[in-house]
């Protein structure tokens, strides 16, 4: 079997990289930069830009499967480079697939592509995309899942993935910035801190885009459509962070603001970014906001049902291995 994994350089795709390998497969990373560790791991290293066709097309031939993972994941930023990148980049991989007769497309999305800014509560995939956007970030990935999703036919199986909050060894996003703004004191439980969310540890979300792609090699039910992934129960957001920050050795959160107050805040902030023309990210938005302040969970009945999906690796499984046992 002969893979390419977009973004396998990266956190949730070298973790890809590295199941697949184990399986014997042949990998070919294709990224922007040349990847050291994953030559290291085992796989190939190729230099392309997702944005480029011509570029990517040279990487395709002979490929039987493509795991899409590569995308811009900021809550902040020009339109053109989240559209470029999300969805120009995926509909480039979509027409390398169909060129080059690659068989499977395992897409990495997300759940913030039904995410409205109010709280979601075990919704499953029947779930509508919403008709107003808090960042660029999630419409941008809603655009590249519906193209995946539309693009399924009998050449070309196509899966879309949303694991939720992706967490683990080399977090790159979730662990370094709440141990950053707890270290600087910047850090405030938002709302009355009782709200669920789904969460996912990355070697969870890595078997399952195995575990699609296996489903998509012997039948058709998981082709064409889209699945929610996290743990096997949502978490409590505030709890979470609290066994995170005692890992990290310091001292637990206890300053509260309420969600709308800090809502109007990130409008406030949005609003003068723009008309100042910031290009760093403001210290909050209304997406932010509303990850901290809201429920945000979803049924993996679906994931489970198709494909076998079960999170196989505990939250406090997964917080050993970053930090090793409690004592």
């Amino acid at each position: 079997m002969k893979v390419i994994v977009t973004g396998g350089g990266g956190f949730l795709g070298f973790f890809i990289v590295k199941d697949l390998l184990k399986l014997g497969y042949e990998v070919t990373v294709l990224g922007r930069n040349h990847y050291p560790h994953v030559v290291e791991s085992g796989a190939k290293s190729a230099v392309a830009d997702i944005r480029n066709l011509a570029q990517i097309e040279k990487c395709f031939h002979g490929i039987d499967e493509v795991y899409h993972v590569a995308a811009i994941a900021d809550v902040w930023g020009d339109w053109e480079k989240f559209y470029s990148i999300n969805f120009v980049g995926t509909k480039n991989i979509i027409e390398a697939c169909f060129k080059h007769g690659v068989k499977r497309l395992i897409y990495t999305s997300s759940p913030s592509v039904v995410f409205d800014g109010v709280s979601q509560r075990n919704l499953d995939e029947s779930a509508p995309y919403p008709k107003r956007w808090l960042a660029h970030y999630p419409h941008s990935k809603m655009l590249a899942e519906k193209l995946v999703l539309e693009s399924n036919s009998k050449n070309l199986k196509t899966v879309a993935l949303r694991p939720h909050l992706i967490w683990g060894p080399g977090d790159p996003h979730i662990f370094p910035r709440l141990v950053d703004k707890a270290k600087k004191g910047q850090l405030s439980i938002v709302g009355n801190g009782d709200n669920l969310v789904d969460i996912i540890y990355v070697e969870n979300a890595a078997r399952a885009h195995l575990q699609a792609a296996a489903a998509l090699r012997t039948n058709d039910k998981a082709a064409g459509k889209a699945y929610f992934l996290g743990q096997n129960e949502p978490v409590n957001l505030w709890d979470f962070i609290g066994k995170i920050l005692a890992r990290e050795k310091l001292p637990p959160i206890k300053r509260r603001l309420p969600f709308p107050w800090v809502y109007r805040i990130g409008v406030m902030m949005e609003f003068f970014y723009k008309l100042l023309k910031i290009k760093q990210e403001p210290p909050m938005t209304r997406f932010v906001a509303a990850q901290l302040g809201t429920d945000h969970y979803y049924s993996h009945a679906n994931a489970r049902a198709d494909f076998g999906y079960e999170a196989f690796i505990s939250v406090e499984e997964g917080l050993n291995r970053i930090y090793g046992p409690q004592t």
